[in-house]
């Protein structure tokens, strides 16, 4: 055989085996068996994978294997170098993605267990409300400390705002902090904030504020009311004035939709459920595997919060029962739409929208607050 021959058979053959190489993975995966039998498990599988995955790569150290070894072998795969000294290729990944392989070793998962998928229930609504009792009290005391009235209920209403305004923005930190471990989940998320439903429909939700509270402007024209009225003490000074108009457009629904809508309307609706629960085993699999709440329990829930919505701002009105009964409607409505599109950022926009028309139209009557005497009495 001539030389040249010879060279042409040899660039045949090295051909045949970069083609074989390439377009038989797993025909090569299985014949590096051997290769890869003293390798640890971790780099075993490694080696197999990048075997199998990458023909293009094998072939290019396949040609450093030919081209050590010009007299081609009939046992070829015996002739490969170590597959440690094999470079891996780069594995791409879309953004996201992630690679699940089974574990190499007996190292016990650490991952936390699944949240709860019913929060909040009445267990946290009763802590949030004992955590809001605690910082009221002490706010409420020292206001008393710094006022020095001769009566506790002569305490200076700007004290009042400012003890209030001081409990409800600790207590919505400390909740901050609290209730993640609780629910294993960020606090937002667990209360079903949900920010960008309020942002996607506030065109329709700031003028359904405003509508409702116009509505109940007018017809409260039409309800006798006692001529002296606790919350009358707010509105005797300017400075008192904008102090409740701040707080009652800004900081008083956050914390009031917080704990009505976000709180206890999910709390009570989970205790009827589980209450109207049949004790069988079925039912109780099909609760722990579901986070559905019923239609009834909804109702009630709505009902139910919405009663306590209309009672705590009773002492306001010095108990006006048609006053009350607007709020509880008004209440209704701020459900059905926290419901509806399940945000109680949603809530919270009609809320501070009806109270900044209330604070609005007393800002007209008294021409930007110079003449609080014509304010209706």
């Amino acid at each position: 055989m001539t030389p040249a021959l010879g060279s042409r058979l040899r660039r045949y053959l090295f051909f045949r085996r970069c083609l074989f190489l390439c377009c038989h993975p797993v025909g090569i995966c299985f014949s590096t068996r051997n290769v890869c039998r003293e390798l640890p498990p971790a780099s075993r599988l490694r080696r197999r994978l990048s075997l199998c995955c990458h023909p293009i790569g094998i072939c290019f150290s396949a040609e450093n294997v030919h081209t050590s070894n010009r007299s081609p072998s009939p046992l070829f795969f015996s002739t490969l170098p170590n597959p440690d000294d094999l470079p891996l290729p780069p594995l791409a990944l879309a953004e996201g993605d992630a690679i699940a392989l089974p574990p190499t070793d007996e190292t016990p998962n650490s991952a936390p267990p699944d949240p709860s998928t019913r929060v909040p229930h009445l267990g946290h609504a009763l802590l949030f409300i004992a955590i809001t009792t605690l910082f009221l009290i002490l706010s409420q005391a020292l206001a008393l400390l710094a006022g020095h009235p001769t009566h506790p209920l002569d305490i200076d209403p700007r004290l009042l705002i400012a003890s209030e305004a001081v409990a409800y923005l600790l207590t919505l930190t400390a909740a901050f902090f609290v209730f993640p471990p609780l629910w294993q989940r960020p606090f937002l998320l667990g209360l079903q904030w949900n920010g960008p439903a309020a942002t996607r429909n506030a065109i329709r939700l700031i003028p359904l504020g405003l509508l409702l509270s116009a509505i109940v402007q007018g017809l409260s024209n039409y309800i006798d009311v006692p001529k002296e009225l606790p919350i009358d003490a707010f509105f005797h000074t300017r400075s008192t004035v904008w102090l409740i108009t701040v707080f009652g457009t800004v900081l008083a629904p956050l914390f009031e939709e917080v704990l009505f809508r976000g709180f206890l309307l999910p709390a009570f609706a989970i205790a009827y459920d589980w209450l109207c629960l049949p004790r069988t085993e079925a039912a109780r699999a099909s609760w722990q595997s579901s986070n559905a709440i019923t239609r009834n329990a909804l109702v009630f829930s709505a009902v139910l919060t919405s009663v306590l919505f209309a009672l705590v701002h009773g002492k306001q009105t010095a108990f006006t029962w048609p006053i009350l009964a607007l709020l509880f409607c008004v209440s209704l409505i701020l459900t059905s739409v926290r419901i509806r599109l399940r945000s109680v950022a949603a809530s919270t926009v009609i809320h501070a929208s009806y109270n900044f028309t209330v604070f609005l139209a007393a800002f007209i009557t008294t021409g930007g607050y110079q003449h609080l005497d014509k304010l209706p009495k």
